[in-house]
């Protein structure tokens, strides 16, 4: 029984642990907490659900209107004072009125407010996919930097133990003072860039935090991996997705929609609108009658409506032309984004297998041939750099290819 209970405290201790674990280990984790604490998501969210509670408004009549006429208050002088008791006066008429727009405006009046409910949920998705754009570039440039790091240190290792060489052929004659002054330029060289990427990486995690809506110095965990490439086939088939799911195309669709419902109702008002009433007349404590009543404004000012309908029209020609023009830039940001993901995959691809080796057996050269005196110390340090370059050069390409995914993600509004 006593391990049984031990069991358990352990997985829930296990469970807490692993609830209560630092953001930051991959994406995925940073994505869903600030979908589910970001307060400017949030608001333009809630701004969303707000429009969708007009689209029924929108198309409902007004409200009927009742009026009451007491006719003849004083009962043709019957009685000495005013009397404003239904059944005292002459007589009392109750008319109940009820305005009725032209055939198909209420529908066009919904059918613009359920536009612009679409325009708001568009304007929710395109700041979730700037939002998340943001939160994978900083991811992608944080795994950079941790990386940019942990290669600076292994070199100024390396370059401790050619110092130590230096030293050791410096102090038996083989070598002169200026080597080892030499390395130790290369060493705090090496410290100055620990430096400057500590302070790097202190920006990066603050902003990140402040994309979760976090505090600046809160804590988040190292991060372990980097995000899985598309395939080159994937590639060639994101023009027709973009068209179809880019949040901003959406928010232009959801403007014309408008601009065209809008337009339409326009030229509706030509056309007039009807009140229609029912009027029973109480004589007494009794109705001894009934009226009807139908009234309809006159649209005579044609002129006014005809700018109008110009103005509808020129509206709606201008966000279409708007649309074109944002899917041209979207298309082309897309080929760029692209071009450089598969620029900086194969960049990386050719450093693994050709550059990196290479460098490395130079500097394994090098090393054995300053070691017998048979190469100079420079050529020994110029071999270091071009390994130290390399590998710069090989996780700067990974880092440019994570941007560029995060970028087409957002351009496509979906992940890859």
């Amino acid at each position: 029984m006593k391990n049984l209970n031990a069991l358990l405290w352990l997985a829930c201790f296990s469970g807490w642990a692993a609830q209560a674990a630092p953001l930051g280990a991959d994406v995925e984790g940073l994505l869903k907490f600030a979908q589910a604490h970001n307060p400017e998501l949030a608001a333009i969210r809630l701004e969303a659900d707000a429009a969708s509670m007009r689209v029924q408004p929108a198309g409902s009549l007004p409200d009927p209107v009742l009026r009451t006429d007491l006719m003849d208050i004083t009962n043709q002088g019957t009685n000495k004072s005013p009397d404003l008791l239904p059944s005292k006066v002459g007589s009392t008429r109750y008319l109940l009125m009820q305005s009725v727009p032209w055939f198909g405006k209420l529908d066009l009046q919904s059918g613009v407010a359920e536009a612009q409910v679409a325009g708001a949920r568009g304007q929710a998705a395109v700041t979730w996919a700037d939002l998340s754009g943001k939160i994978k570039s900083a991811y992608a440039q944080r795994y950079y930097l941790s990386d940019s790091i942990r290669l600076t240190r292994e070199t100024l290792d390396l370059t401790k133990n050619l110092e130590k060489i230096a030293q050791t052929r410096y102090a038996n004659g083989l070598g002169p003072q200026q080597e080892v002054i030499r390395v130790q330029i290369e060493k705090t060289d090496l410290q100055t860039t620990l430096i400057e990427l500590g302070n790097e990486q202190h920006h990066v995690h603050a902003r990140l935090n402040a994309l979760l809506s976090r505090p600046a110095d809160a804590e988040l965990s190292a991060p372990e991996k980097q995000r899985t490439l598309p395939a080159d086939a994937q590639l060639a088939q994101l023009a027709e997705q973009l068209r179809a799911h880019n949040p901003q195309l959406q928010v232009a669709d959801a403007v014309i929609n408008e601009a065209r419902m809008s337009r339409d109702l326009t030229y509706k008002n030509r056309y007039p609108g009807f009140t229609f009433g029912v009027a029973p007349n109480q004589v007494g404590s009794a109705v001894k009658s009934w009226d009807l009543m139908v009234e309809f404004n006159i649209p005579l000012q044609q002129a006014s409506r005809r700018s109008q309908e110009r103005e509808a029209e020129a509206k709606l020609a201008a966000s279409t032309a708007r649309e074109a023009s944002l899917l041209d830039q979207m298309l082309s940001a897309l080929s760029e984004s692209i071009s450089g993901l598969e620029t900086a995959r194969h960049t990386d691809e050719m450093i693994a297998a050709s550059l990196l080796p290479q460098a490395e057996l130079s500097f394994q050269s090098a090393l054995s041939g300053y070691t017998t005196g048979k190469v100079d110390f420079s050529v020994l340090l110029e071999a270091q750099r071009q390994i130290l370059k390399a590998r710069q050069q090989r996780i700067r390409a990974q880092y440019e290819a994570q941007v560029r995914m995060a970028e087409i993600e957002r351009l496509i509004g979906g992940k890859l």
